[in-house]
């Protein structure tokens, strides 16, 4: 599982190198293929296909006539592109994905388990400030889910 957050650089063709760790469990538990699309937070996030998979078979499960159902699959679904690693361990990155995260340089992987986030390295060291000041409110909010 993807654990760790590793910091890469982007270059100006937009290609940025996975880290090796992950590319080790791409290629040992899954079939090495990427879809990259949107978050709520600015970032990225990249599944894996087959949990790609799991999450559109989930979505195709809900009614069609909801309209926050329609939102996500506008705002989330629609911007999802599937990014190949290269012979260089580098997957290329849309302009539009680079865009929505403010992706210009310094990139930091987050593993989440069974899903990557990729983040700009500034909205990275915002958003993990954020969760470290607010660990006691997260710990107890886990605590209540049993963890």
């Amino acid at each position: 599982m993807f654990r760790g957050r590793y910091e890469h650089t982007i270059d100006t063709k937009g290609r940025v190198s996975l880290p090796a760790k992950f590319r080790e469990i791409l290629s040992t538990h899954y079939d090495e293929r990427l879809v990259v699309t949107t978050n709520f937070d600015h970032n990225l996030i990249a599944y894996p296909f087959p949990e790609w998979q799991k999450l559109e078979q989930k979505i195709s499960g809900l009614s069609q006539l909801n309209p926050n159902v329609i939102k996500y699959k506008r705002l989330f679904i629609s911007g999802a592109c599937e990014c190949s690693i290269d012979g260089n361990g580098r997957i290329l990155l849309p302009p539009t994905l680079r865009d929505y995260a403010g992706l210009a340089r310094d990139v930091v992987f987050a593993g989440m388990v069974n899903t990557i986030e990729i983040w700009a390295k500034d909205r990275w060291e915002k958003e993990f400030e954020s969760a470290r000041s607010d660990a006691h409110e997260v710990a107890a909010a886990l605590a209540d889910l049993g963890l």
